[in-house]
Order: structure tokens, then C-alpha cells, then sequence
């Protein structure tokens, strides 16, 4: 896990080591372990990098790494398999002399080719310059939790795993204005159309599951996708089935991410997905490794979870450590945070996971397994409850309808069903159209968006809303193109901000595959969400953790944050800014602060102070 940097071109005036170090020195928080550079000898080529040290702590995994007199890489990541593919390599002749896992991507590429990422079960983000090709291949990992992006205007195409090193190494600043006018008016994050654009408008992302391919001689610049979700496969399985083959997945996704030379560390949060990491750690350890867990609490606030946090790690006598982000510390951080994150994010959930894992960096943990991706790929919001009932309503599939709309109330899960989601059943291509056009006029009907800002920004390409036919549709929707990786965003840059990796074992693929091609019914059934876990979990965790149906994800008292004076007046501060840049109305500055909790909808407020910080 690690920062790189890159310049390719043809002008070697463009690469120089003062830029390089510029870049790597932007980036130092997410390596602070070391740090190396690379030029080749024609200076058309340069890599930067920043060692968090994992796996092989000897100075003969530092990078840039070189292999075989023509490979060089520049690599932030994990390959988790790593061991596996290295006995295969050595089956077909090839030597290795470090025990790191970037050498097993260099050797695995000069054997596969680009093939070699579907060979992979790992977050990556990585650069190869191959010098006797004079091309760079460039790849990113299969749901984006490892970031790359990139500049490029031509002449010289620069990279990094944060923008902070491209605008160190003198790229502009160039907001995205429309990416901004939907953040302001819908709460976007990303554009569902286009998941390359960033709120940069000269600056992109290498997709999630892309490579790509620049050639400084034959002019080749390509991006090519390299592996999907196939969210048509359906499997014929019975219960007893599923769950064992979902338990030996998950299992084996969690053994190869506790690979490590460094101490191995959870977050736990009291839910079932970060619960069900801790209870599979245990349960599949030969020696008597317990992770430390860390845990945030909110004493006094209804939703506090650290209650529940404390039965599991009571239940394995696990040492947890507590973090208690306050409203003041929120209020002095924030601008700090902003910082790490490069871009606007939805609420402060977002500062509660970054004190969490400054928290591990103080007890001296390296390396944290978390559980996002459960709820994208399991169908564990409640959101997700209306479109398995359409889906069952679609099929015919009435009387279980009915019993699930029931069983679902008896759990305290109001769906707020009617006809509306009857005609959506029948009719899911209307239904996408009229929901684009809500999320129009939403834009447009908001009194304090600056019109002619408005009228110049908006891109009704960018608005866009899936055809839902049945769950997959949406479970594929927001895993592959937009939700999955908004989050993905968050956990590396809070982790990285202080030097910790976090490793997601929901997304192993083969995991997520499997999923995937399951009956609707393994996803929600007898009223509760992510059934299978919760079946593949209840002889392993308090009842009181298999079956909730409350929980939402870390959620601080963000609505009483934003009651308090420092915090208001920054809210009057960013609405100033944003009135004098022409985005938002003048009329704003008479209308009082709107406080409202982490998930609401509609957080004008919240947004208003992200929008400045851009």
C-alpha cells in the first residue's frame, strides 16, 4: 500500500527529479515508510513512489521496481493471491528474488501480458513502463478500491494515486462546474454516465476494471475495459448449498487478507458485515492471533452504536479501542479532511471512519479489515426493498409479495409501497424516465442555485437513472458505476491520511461474482436484508447482531454538529463564497442554517460548506 507518482513524455523537459520529489512529497502520508524514483536513461520516463511497507519490510521490495532489465513499476495495492500465482510462475520458469508481492505483478505480466489482471484477486493501482516497447501499461483494480488518476494534454501524461500530486507537479485547478451544479442540486458525487469525471475537469480517473495503454512511438492511447460483473448469470442452488459455498468464499477471501508481515487490526462497528470479519478471523485462525478492533462512540446520541460494537468483541475477548469524534473537533478538522479527500463527500460519516483510522495508526496497526461492499453487493440498504418487491411483482410473484411486505413491517422496516411501485413493476424503462425527470426538476425547482449559473452548467446527459428490471439491475448499478466506489474514495483516503491500509474481504470477486448469479431470495428473505449472511452468520454472533435491522453505517450526531456556532458560522462563510463565485443566490444569506442528520435527504447546508472547500 503506497503512493505513486508518474511523468510520461516525449520532451524531456517535462521530467525532471525536482518534479518527481514534488509529487512523492504531496503523496507522503500514504508511504511513510520510504520513498524511491526512477528516470530512464532517454528521460521519457519517470516514477515516483511512497512505501507503506506490508509485505517484505526488506529494502529489496522498495520501489520503482525493475525486472528483467526492461520492466519498471510503480505500484499501490495488494495482491492478495500473491503466493498462489507465485508458485505458478515458478512452474513455468520464473525466478524471484524478493518475497514481495510487486515482483509476482512484474514476472505474472512479462507471462500474461495484460491478461495477467485477470489472474489477480487484489486492490491495485499500478504503472509499467516497458522500456524495450517504450509503452506504459497502466491498470486499476476491479471495483476502484485503489485509486489512479491522470493528466494529460498531449505532450506529457502525468499520474498519481491523489490530484494533490498532480497539482503539486503544476497541473491547474479547473472545477468541474456541472460535476459541481449536481453535487449542489442532487448530492452527486460522480457522474453515472461517465465514472471517469472527477470534479476536475482536467483531471480524470482510470475506471474501475480498465487498463490502459500508452505508446510514446506509436502514438497508442487506449483504455479498455478488462473485467464485469455478469449480472445475468443465474444459478440453480439450494439453501444448504449457497450458504456453504458463500461461507467458504468469504472464508477464503478474509484468510488471504490477513496476509501480512505487519499486525492485522478490524474496525468493528457494531454491524452485522464488520462483525461477521471478526467472528471469520477467529474462526479461521490455526494460532491464537486476535485482532484489536476500533470502534467509534457517540455517548448520549440514539444512534450510538458502540453498544452492540461491545458485545461482539466481548463475546471473543478482543481488545477494542474507542474514538469519540466531537463537534469541535469535527468543525477544526474538516478543512484538514477536505483536504485528504480532494472532493466533496456526502456527510460526516465520513470524519467518524477518518478518527477511526487515526486511531488504529496510534496503537500502532498498519492494516484494518473492513466491511464495505457488503451492502452494495448483499442488497443491504432498505432502499434496495423496493425494487425486490417489484422484481417478485414483475414475476407474478404476488403472495410472496405479500408475505415479504408483512414480514419486512413485523422487523420495523416501513416500505412505503403502492401503485406507484406497481406501474414501476410493469413498466421499469417508464420508470427510469420518470425518475430522471424528477431528479431534473429537483435541480431546477432549487430557489438558491444561481439560474444563470443553472442554465450554463446543466448537462442533462449527466442525469441519468438505470432501467431496473429486477435487484441485480441496481445491486450491478451501484457496485459497478455509481455508489461502490464513492465509498471505496473515503476508506482509502482516511486510511491513507495516516498510513493505515484497509482491506475489503466482501470484494473478493469470485465472492461478489457468486453473489451475483444467486436468486434474488438469498439477498432479502422473511423480511430481513443480506440473508445469506445473516444465515451464514448466526451460529457464529449474538442474535442481537444477526438480526438487526436498524443499522445504517457510522452516523454521528451530525445534526447537533451543525447546530453549534463555529460550525455555523461556517456555513455562512461558504454560502458568502459561493454567492460571490455566482453559484448560489444572494437571497441564501438571509435564510437560517438547515441542520439535518448524516443521511437525510436534501442537506443544502452540507453541501454548501463542500462545495467551498473545492
Amino acid at each position: 500500500m503506497c503512493g505513486i507518482a508518474g511523468i510520461i513524455s516525449n520532451n524531456s523537459n517535462h521530467i525532471s527529479t525536482e518534479r518527481l520529489k514534488a509529487m512523492a512529497t504531496a503523496l507522503a502520508h500514504r508511504g511513510p515508510d520510504g520513498e524511491g524514483f526512477w528516470i530512464n536513461e532517454n528521460k521519457t520516463a519517470a516514477f515516483a513512489h511512497r512505501r507503506l511497507a506490508i509485505i517484505d519490510l526488506s529494502d529489496a521490495a522498495a520501489q520503482p521496481m525493475h525486472y528483467l532489465q526492461r520492466y519498471h513499476i510503480t505500484y499501490n495495492g495488494e495482491l492478495y493471491n500473491y503466493i498462489e500465482l507465485k508458485d505458478e510462475l515458478k512452474q513455468n520458469g520464473y525466478a524471484f528474488t524478493t518475497n514481495s508481492d510487486t515482483e509476482v505483478i512484474l514476472a505474472a505480466f512479462d507471462y500474461f501480458k495484460e491478461e495477467c489482471l485477470q489472474q489477480f484477486d487484489g486492490m491495485f493501482a499500478f504503472a509499467i513502463w516497458d522500456e524495450q516497447q517504450q509503452t506504459l501499461f497502466a491498470a486499476r483494480d476491479r471495483f476502484g478500491e485503489k485509486p489512479f488518476y491522470y493528466f494529460f494534454d498531449g505532450e506529457q501524461f502525468l499520474f498519481a494515486s491523489e490530484m494533490k500530486a498532480l497539482w503539486a507537479a503544476g497541473v491547474k485547478k479547473e472545477i468541474n462546474q456541472t460535476m459541481l451544479l449536481n453535487y449542489l442540486g442532487l448530492g452527486w458525487v460522480k457522474n453515472p454516465v461517465d465514472v471517469s469525471q472527477t470534479f476536475y475537469s482536467n483531471i480524470a480517473a482510470l475506471p474501475q476494471a480498465h487498463f490502459l495503454k500508452l505508446g510514446l512511438n506509436s502514438n497508442e492511447n487506449s483504455i479498455t475495459q478488462y473485467w464485469d460483473l455478469d449480472k445475468e448469470k443465474n444459478i440453480e442452488i439450494n439453501d444448504t448449498d449457497a450458504i456453504e459455498q458463500f461461507q467458504h468464499l468469504f472464508s477464503t477471501s478474509v484468510k488471504r487478507r490477513l496476509r501480512s508481515d505487519v499486525e492485522v487490526g478490524t474496525s468493528l462497528s457494531g454491524g452485522l458485515d464488520s462483525s461477521s470479519i471478526v467472528a471469520t478471523i477467529l474462526q479461521s485462525q490455526t494460532s491464537d492471533f486476535k485482532p484489536q478492533t476500533f470502534t467509534a462512540s457517540f455517548p448520549g446520541f440514539e444512534k450510538d452504536e458502540s453498544a452492540f460494537a461491545k458485545q461482539v468483541a466481548d463475546q471473543f475477548h478482543l481488545q477494542q479501542h474507542l474514538v469519540t469524534p466531537s463537534a469541535e473537533g469535527f468543525t477544526d478538522e474538516l478543512e484538514k479532511l477536505f483536504y485528504q479527500q480532494e472532493e466533496p463527500f456526502q456527510s460526516s460519516s465520513t470524519y467518524a471512519q477518518y478518527k477511526i483510522y487515526e486511531l488504529a495508526k496510534q496503537h500502532g496497526i498498519k492494516v484494518i479489515l473492513d466491511g464495505q461492499g457488503a451492502d452494495e453487493t448483499l442488497a443491504g440498504y432498505h432502499k434496495y426493498i423496493h425494487w425486490f418487491l417489484q422484481e417478485g411483482k414483475a414475476s407474478r410473484q404476488s403472495a410472496i409479495v405479500s408475505r415479504e411486505l408483512e414480514a419486512f413491517r413485523k422487523n420495523n422496516i416501513n416500505v412505503d409501497w403502492n401503485w406507484k411501485n406497481t406501474i414501476a413493476a410493469k413498466l421499469p424503462e417508464l420508470a427510469a424516465v420518470q425518475l430522471e425527470s424528477k431528479a431534473r426538476k429537483e435541480l431546477h425547482s432549487n430557489t438558491f442555485i444561481n439560474k444563470e449559473f443553472l442554465k450554463e452548467q446543466f448537462d442533462k446527459k449527466t442525469i441519468y437513472k438505470p432501467v431496473v428490471r429486477k435487484l441485480n439491475d441496481l445491486l450491478y448499478f451501484n457496485t459497478m458505476q455509481f455508489g461502490l466506489e464513492e465509498l471505496l474514495r473515503y476508506a482509502d483516503r482516511n486510511s491513507m491520511a495516516h498510513g493505515v491500509e484497509v482491506r475489503l474481504p466482501f470484494l473478493n470477486h469470485e465472492l461478489v461474482q457468486f453473489i451475483f448469479s444467486l436468486p434474488s431470495k438469498f439477498k432479502m428473505r422473511n423480511g430481513y436484508t443480506k440473508y445469506i449472511l445473516r444465515e451464514s452468520m448466526k451460529d457464529s454472533l449474538p442474535s442481537s447482531i444477526v438480526y438487526r435491522t436498524d443499522k445504517i453505517g457510522y452516523e454521528p450526531p451530525q445534526q447537533q454538529w451543525m447546530q453549534t456556532k463555529a460550525f455555523g458560522d461556517l456555513i455562512h462563510e461558504s454560502r458568502n463564497k459561493l454567492v460571490q463565485q455566482k453559484i448560489l443566490n444572494k437571497e441564501i444569506l438571509q435564510q437560517p442554517v438547515t441542520a439535518k442528520a448524516a443521511h437525510e435527504a436534501k442537506n443544502d447546508d452540507w453541501r454548501t460548506v463542500c462545495a467551498a472547500l473545492l
